[in-house]
């Protein structure tokens, strides 16, 4: 019958559609985080502050192409306490 190939087909289509959007999205926060910790360096203190201040980001939608920056600031305030 053909109404059960062609369910197939869409369900099959949408899985893999959700699946890549799934993957991008898990591998934009992977880098996000990636960003964070290198800026941290070493000092375990630091990271933690830079994992706080990735979550607000995320929270205040800082756009991705500002992230960089954003998160360049949120290192230097850390310095100066």
């Amino acid at each position: 019958d053909w109404s059960v190939d062609y369910f197939i087909i869409v369900s099959l289509t949408l899985a893999g559609v959700y699946f890549h959007w799934w993957l991008y999205v898990r591998i934009g926060r992977w880098a996000d985080r990636d960003l964070a910790l290198s800026l941290a360096g070493t000092d375990a203190g630091k990271k933690a502050y830079m994992l706080r201040r990735l979550a607000e980001a995320h929270t205040a939608k800082v756009k991705r192409r500002d992230l960089s920056s954003w998160l360049e600031r949120a290192a230097a305030d850390y310095r100066a306490h």
